[in-house]
């Protein structure tokens, strides 16, 4: 375990305070969950919850039939990271961070569309431009997005492909409230 060289006290509640700089580095913001867990040296661990973890074996088999009939790389990612790649090396993608772009597209609910000019980088390190990009939606909360990335000639999506992602985000936020 990394020590922070922080000390916080726990109140009268039994709350703690996670310092801002913690909560920063791993983009945690106010209402996130986190899963609390116990070591065998007797330390306490926080960590992220992410929802659309749950279901990344479903993402991934969802991704790959979507990928396949578009022709094109699907990602799928929590509030932080790619929990899902179709199309492409699962290897490099996989449980890379998502861009600090992407991350304020999702805090906004809102969704991408190539125009074919556009660039939009989902995946920190990796510098393949999102076609579409669509909020998972669960309980009124995003918790992730469905991407699909840009061909090689960068042209504009087509209207089914923009439905297709659309239906993918909506399925798998329905998959999560049940």
């Amino acid at each position: 375990m990394k020590s922070a060289g922080m000390v916080r006290r726990i109140d009268n509640l039994g709350r703690v305070v996670i310092p801002k700089e913690i909560r920063y580095t791993l983009h945690i913001h106010n209402g996130d969950p986190l899963e609390i867990y116990t070591d065998s040296q007797g330390g306490v661990i926080f960590k992220k919850y992410s929802p659309v973890g749950e279901l990344s074996t479903f993402a991934q088999q969802y991704g790959e039939v979507l990928s396949k009939y578009v022709n094109l790389p699907m990602l799928v990612c929590d509030r932080d990271r790619i929990i899902s790649a179709a199309g492409i090396s699962r290897k490099e993608y996989l449980e890379r961070r998502i861009t600090p772009k992407l991350d304020e597209l999702m805090q906004f609910h809102k969704s991408f569309v190539s125009t074919g000019r556009s660039q939009f980088i989902p995946v920190e390190g990796i510098d393949r431009s999102a076609a579409i990009v669509y909020p998972i939606v669960a309980s009124g909360d995003v918790v992730g997005a469905v991407i699909l990335l840009q061909n090689e000639n960068g042209t504009a999506p087509d209207q089914t492909e923009i439905t297709m992602v659309q239906v993918a985000a909506t399925f798998l936020g329905k998959q999560m409230e049940e």
